[in-house]
């Protein structure tokens, strides 16, 4: 079972939020940034990945807000550690296909969406008492007392370049869809894609992931929220 949160502590403030715009990556940071620290983690990026794809597999515009609304019930997901189902079924590899990735922004930016998913991601910090969470919205949204806001932010060439690789597509086509989602992104009035006032922001085009980890597990130290091991146990149990 997962621990009860204590009523007398904001669960927020131990939440490490890490937003940034796509291909910046904040996944990778994440994810290494809650291994080093013993955090839980949560890639609220999959999250709204798997939604679309549930979208996709019904065949339903992904830009028809009602539409989408109407069936979002009835899309079953579960976001893990390293796993995603989507209706049953594993979708870790199809929540990364060209589909999900060309429409994400359009179901992201429906407000019934954004509504249910920051309602279980706010739950999900509730349940585990903090944790590393990366998106768009965390530390505008979802976890706005959180201890630890970081930007991740690179040059678009450099996050073309970066998806290049994964996808193996054309860097230039993949810089054009770059720069459309950052604009959907930071335009759409649900939840936009934005600093927070109080994020420190890191630059990662001229830096490697171990050293964006490096950065951003010292900020963790600093700010008294790095777990333990055992107590990380006790909360996944």
């Amino acid at each position: 079972m997962i621990a009860e949160a204590s009523p007398d502590l904001d669960p927020q403030t131990s939440v490490v939020a890490i937003d940034g715009p796509a291909g910046s990556g904040k996944s990778t940071v994440a994810r290494r940034v809650a291994e080093a620290s013993g955090l839980a983690y949560l890639d609220t990026g999959a999250m709204y990945r798997a939604i679309t794809l549930g979208v996709l597999n019904r065949s339903l515009d992904p830009a028809d807000r009602d539409a989408v609304a109407a069936a979002l019930p009835a899309i079953d997901i579960e976001v893990g550690r390293t796993t995603v189902l989507v209706d049953g079924a594993a979708a870790t590899d199809a929540i990364r296909s060209a589909a999900v990735t060309q429409n994400v922004s359009a179901v992201a930016a429906n407000p019934a969406v954004r509504a249910a998913l920051v309602g279980l991601q706010q739950q999900w910090i509730s349940q585990q008492q903090g944790g590393v969470l990366e998106g768009r919205d965390i530390g505008t949204v979802v976890a706005p007392r959180a201890g630890v806001k970081v930007f991740l932010t690179a040059s678009t060439r450099e996050r073309a370049r970066r998806r290049a690789l994964e996808t193996g597509g054309d860097i230039d086509e993949v810089e054009a869809d770059i720069i459309r989602r950052d604009q959907l992104d930071s335009q759409r009035a649900e939840s936009p894609l934005r600093k927070a006032e109080d994020a420190d922001v890191i630059d990662t085009t001229e830096y490697s992931i171990d050293e964006v980890v490096g950065l951003i597990t010292a900020m963790i130290e600093a700010a008294g929220l790095a777990d333990t091991a055992d107590t990380h146990e006790k909360r996944m149990n």
